[in-house]
This record gives structure tokens, C-alpha cells and sequence, in this order.
């Protein structure tokens, strides 16, 4: 029997053309959204006001938002039917992930210093 995984990423991109009101007030409403469903919502990540690859009714420009969280199956659903109501939504995606996304927070990267080695000494003369 297939082990089936709730572990999701949704990406948003919010219409900028309505000021940075509208577009902070409809990121935080979506990420309440998903923080109220989810279980556990691993990363938020705002990856701010960027240029489309196309525009999107006739709009050049969106701010991106990636969200990484566990739900239950039914959820994805709602949520891209929430974004697709939303007048200040362009463009919206939900997708399972195959394992527990890590969180880069927690994640503490060592640099190793280099170990001091004793210069040759210089012969004095």
C-alpha cells in the first residue's frame, strides 16, 4: 500500500497595479489561509515584486509568494479555489511534495576555518 504524503508547496503571485496595501493585506490573508488549515507550514518565503515571464491581463509585474506546509488531502482543493475567486490573484499553484520539505531555518551551516599551519621561518642573516 502507497504511503500517501501531505506535504505541499503553494506559490501565489499577487497583483502589484492596487499599491503596497493591497498587495501586503492579500499575502497576509493567504498565508492566514494556509496557517489556519495547515497543520504544520514549514516556510514562508516572499519572494517580492518580480517581472512575469508573460504578462497576465495585461499586468507586467507580481509579487511572489511560496508557502512549504503539511494539510490534509482535501485543502490543496480549497485553497486554489480561494485564489481563483480572489480578484487580487494572477496566477496560483499548489503541489505535493515527495518528502518532508527541511526547514532551512533550523539548518546551521559550519564553516570549518582553516586550521593555522606554522609558516616556514625565514632565515635571518
Amino acid at each position: 500500500m502507497e504511503i500517501i504524503n501531505n506535504y505541499y508547496e503553494s506559490m501565489f503571485i499577487v497583483d502589484v497595479t492596487a499599491g503596497e496595501d493591497a498587495v501586503k493585506a492579500s499575502v497576509e490573508k493567504f498565508v492566514g489561509i494556509i496557517n489556519n488549515a495547515a497543520e504544520t507550514v514549514y516556510e514562508v518565503n516572499e519572494w517580492g515584486k518580480r517581472r512575469l515571464a508573460y504578462p497576465i491581463n495585461d499586468k507586467p509585474e507580481g509579487y511572489y509568494v511560496v508557502v512549504t506546509f503539511k494539510a490534509q488531502p482535501d485543502f490543496p482543493a480549497e485553497f486554489e479555489r480561494l485564489c481563483m475567486i480572489d480578484e487580487n490573484i494572477l496566477r496560483s499553484m499548489v503541489i505535493r511534495l515527495e518528502s518532508e520539505p527541511s526547514v532551512k531555518a533550523a539548518e546551521t551551516v559550519v564553516e570549518e576555518t582553516p586550521v593555522a599551519t606554522e609558516a616556514p621561518a625565514a632565515d635571518a642573516e
